[in-house]
């Protein structure tokens, strides 16, 4: 089985911070988002994130929802990728030049602490776009769901993040389609 790089599993974690299934998103304040972040070790314990850096955050996660739900041939919304852009925008990242000297990028060391733990995020987004990895992370295909997964499937072809529960109920709903529409 194939394990999500480091990068892939932060991704994973900002997104699924909402879950649309329950209606629950864990990082609606921004006490709520600095605690995430300081779990992670992104910023430093006792950190603080403003009003501005939070909204800078659900648009960045907001924008990598609509990007990782390609896969299922949904459309991106055009205003919430835009602003996730205008996000990335806003942290800088800087590429160091050498080898074997730790990440290639970081974030700007003149960026405030908050700014420096999204941008981390940005660096795992733009290194799983760099990498192509990005085409075995994806939101499930089943609406009512969206949870964002890793596909470990060999040809990448997954399209929910369980069948056993997401795919099945897609299917059952066909099945159900197909022979009401079969009765008339």
């Amino acid at each position: 089985m194939l394990e999500a790089p480091p990068s892939a599993q932060l991704v994973e974690a900002f997104a699924n911070t909402v879950d649309v299934e329950l209606g629950t998103d864990d990082v609606t304040e921004p006490a709520q988002l600095a605690a995430w972040l300081s779990e992670r070790g992104l910023l430093p314990p006792g950190g603080r994130i403003s009003p501005a850096d939070h909204d800078l955050a659900l648009r960045l996660r907001d924008g990598i929802r609509e990007e990782l739900g390609v896969h299922a041939g949904d459309s991106p919304d055009a205003l919430r990728v835009a602003a996730a852009e205008e996000a990335l925008r806003e942290l800088p990242l800087l590429a160091t030049v050498r080898r074997g000297a730790g990440p290639s990028l970081i974030p700007d060391p003149g960026l405030p602490p908050a700014k420096q733990a999204l941008a981390a995020v940005a660096i795992a987004w733009s290194e799983l776009l760099a990498t192509g990895e990005v085409a075995r992370l994806k939101r499930c295909a089943e609406h009512a769901c969206a949870w964002v997964f890793w596909d470990v499937s060999k040809n990448r072809s997954r399209r929910w993040c369980s069948m056993r529960v997401c795919g099945n109920r897609t299917k059952a709903r066909r099945y159900a389609a197909k022979h009401a529409a079969g009765s008339d």
